[in-house]
């Protein structure tokens, strides 16, 4: 054994390794993914199942560009429950080749009318439940889909929701719905119309789900996306343009006859949404925010989601000599952990809608100098299980306005355990388990971590390229009348007390802070790599591990995908209870027993799994060829096809 001093941020960091052991340089190239690299300079799709990524396909075929693409595998994913439905919500990045610009689509869902922290206390909710009529918070997707197709699109909303529609009149289903349909029988049951969408088979008892690659037919779906098209086709007779007849049938979703009969369906079933809710509800385009990481330029959304996370992180890891620790090492493992804790802790804290106020603190979140002054507070040697949030209003020459909360703050604000995810993004509270390490690849935290909310990737040879990461609205859904729309359920991302996070109190027509994050990296000022990925409070832990795998680690953007991860449990969940696990670190396989044992005795307790993470797409630039080159990891059902 060897003593090996690292100096880091001005810290002096020891750890006792085998040099032999030490995780190298070579490690992390050497790699093999299982799938390969897909290679084309025309277009590329990829998201989270094979027939939606065809769905993508048959748009760019039929001349689209890659925002009628996204658009198309959008309504594709929605349709097919991979895993959100069309009342869940869309987040967006798009490069726009023509201003060279990155812009930000926020068409997440907002809290309806009587939505506020006394209704739901009095109901007996620490925070918004989990699941049902008031988990809902009003449908996001139909508006993002149409106003990103009407501003950056090229196709009618005809032509981009054909997929979707053929799928509403009979698809197979496949087998990650029918389990899902068939584990959640019992909530499903005590709704109307979703034990009418989802049971096939009512007369069995103990499986009236569909039978996986059973033709499964959505009649009230299709008919809603009919009225849709309808809508447009009606414009348009009337002499109205492509954008103008769009937004036709927006306004027929939001405040027509869809929008009265998915109210009526809501209120019937106990929720809350409003017909003012839906007129009141818009879709934000916005500007992102970055940061500069070794001269690439990463966009990220802004505080609504959990993005600025990933950026904040690497703030802090900039000036750090990764390379020197060694790629899985016990202290790059640790290093990136404790960067981790940090911003998560941020987040935990001043996150929220920015179109509410109190006003986050975002220009000082983001500071250079503030992340070189929370990257100081790392203790080299031991996890700290109780990272405090840290104040960024001097960074912008200001007071912090919630000191006595900042105060009182502590990591383990939540009651129970591991919590932390809401199902088809979460880690369930029905998982089993005990002791100090589980070695088990099917333990139910991984499968849930790499089969939940989708991704899409897109991009074509105009320059256009589309980053979504969207979601909600999984089974199990309150289907809302005769619709076929399944509500959204991310109302439970919101607290009710202030002493929790004074920038995310529910109120109604408010967003709630939600994990959901698409990423997008300029070098040069041209697009370098876009990628996503799902898995609730993971997303932002494994993106950044993926973006480190290719600057630091020099990976291909398959093996990135794939390369191992490390996930942490200790930031405040999203979901549930809001619970916390200080020192749960999920870590891969082909990490040594050895640096397994370094991180024991710096107070961590490990989970080891051959997959540890959800599904990353992603789309690489390669600007000497004039090619793309598409990644989709083998942790999900997750395709991409692309065209030379």
């Amino acid at each position: 054994m060897k003593s090996v001093f690292r100096d880091i941020g001005g810290a002096v960091l020891f750890a006792a390794v085998s040099l032999a052991s030490l995780p190298t340089m070579a490690d992390a190239q050497n790699f093999r993914p299982q799938k390969p690299i897909l290679h084309g300079k025309h277009w590329v799709a990829i998201t989270g199942k094979p027939m939606a990524a065809t769905a993508g396909a048959s748009v760019f075929i039929k001349g689209g560009n890659a925002v009628d693409a996204a658009c198309g595998m959008l309504a594709a994913t929605a349709t097919m429950w991979d895993v959100l439905s069309w009342g869940g919500e869309t987040q967006a990045l798009i490069y726009n080749p023509n201003t060279g610009k990155v812009i930000g689509i926020n068409a997440l869902g907002a809290a309806p009318t009587g939505a506020t922290p006394d209704f739901y206390k009095s109901q007996g909710f620490r925070y918004p439940p989990a699941d049902g009529p008031l988990s809902a918070v009003t449908p996001g997707t139909p508006g993002g889909l149409m106003v990103m197709l009407a501003e950056y699109g090229s196709k009618s909303l005809a032509e981009v929701l054909g997929p979707a529609m053929e799928m509403a009149a009979g698809y197979p289903i496949e087998a990650d719905a029918v389990r899902r349909m068939r584990s959640d029988r019992e909530l499903i049951r005590e709704w109307k119309y979703s034990r009418e969408v989802y049971f096939t088979h009512p007369e069995d008892e103990d499986n009236p789900a569909p039978r996986v690659g059973e033709i499964f037919k959505q009649d009230d779906l299709l008919a809603t996306l009919e009225k849709l098209v309808e809508a447009e086709a009606e414009a348009l007779a009337e002499g109205k343009n492509r954008k103008e007849a769009i937004y036709a049938a927006y306004d027929r979703f939001y405040r027509g006859d869809i929008a009265q009969e998915l109210v009526r369906g809501t209120q019937e079933e106990g929720g809350l949404i409003t017909l003012e809710d839906l007129d009141q509800w818009q879709v934000y385009i916005e500007e992102p925010v970055s940061t500069n990481y070794k001269g690439i330029d990463v966009y990220k959304l802004t505080s609504w989601v959990q993005g600025p996370v990933m950026l904040q992180a690497l703030n802090m890891l900039e000036d750090v000599d990764l390379k020197g620790m060694g790629f899985n090492s016990a202290e790059y493992l640790h290093t990136i952990y404790q960067v981790m804790n940090l911003a998560f802790a941020d987040r935990d804290f001043y996150y929220g809608d920015p179109y509410f106020p109190p006003e986050e603190p975002m220009a000082g979140l983001l500071s250079k100098d503030y992340a070189r002054s929370r990257f100081a507070e790392i203790d080299w040697t031991m996890n700290d299980p109780d990272v405090r949030p840290g104040d960024p209003y001097p960074f912008m020459g200001a007071e912090n306005p919630f000191k006595e909360y900042l105060n009182a703050w502590t990591t383990t604000g939540g009651e129970g355990d591991l919590d932390h995810m809401a199902p088809g993004d979460r880690t369930p509270s029905r998982r089993g388990g005990g002791g100090d390490e589980w070695v088990d690849s099917r333990d139910l935290y991984e499968e849930e971590l790499y089969t939940g909310t989708t991704s899409i990737q897109a991009a074509d040879e105009e320059g256009w390229v589309v980053s979504i990461t969207p979601s909600g609205g999984w089974v199990p859904a309150v289907i809302a009348g005769r619709t076929g729309i399944g509500l959204s359920q991310r109302a439970q991302s919101f607290v009710t007390d202030p002493a929790d996070n004074p920038y995310n109190v529910v109120e109604p027509g408010k967003r709630p802070r939600a994990t959901l994050t698409p990423a997008l990296a300029l070098k040069d000022g041209k697009p370098f790599v876009s990628f996503a990925v799902q898995g609730g409070d993971a997303q932002d832990q494994n993106l950044l591990q993926f973006f480190l795998n290719m600057v630091e680690w020099e990976m291909n953007v398959q093996q990135a995908t794939e390369g191992p991860n490390m996930n942490s449990n200790q930031m405040r969940g999203s979901f549930g209870e809001h619970t916390s696990s200080p020192g749960r670190m999920l870590v891969h396989d082909s990490v040594p027993e050895e640096v397994r044992e370094q991180l024991r005795e710096m107070g961590y307790q490990l989970r080891v799994s051959s997959r540890t993470s959800g599904p990353i797409n992603a789309i690489f630039f390669d600007w000497v060829n004039g090619a793309f080159w598409g990644g989709s990891s083998n942790h999900g059902d997750d395709y991409g096809i692309i065209w030379n």
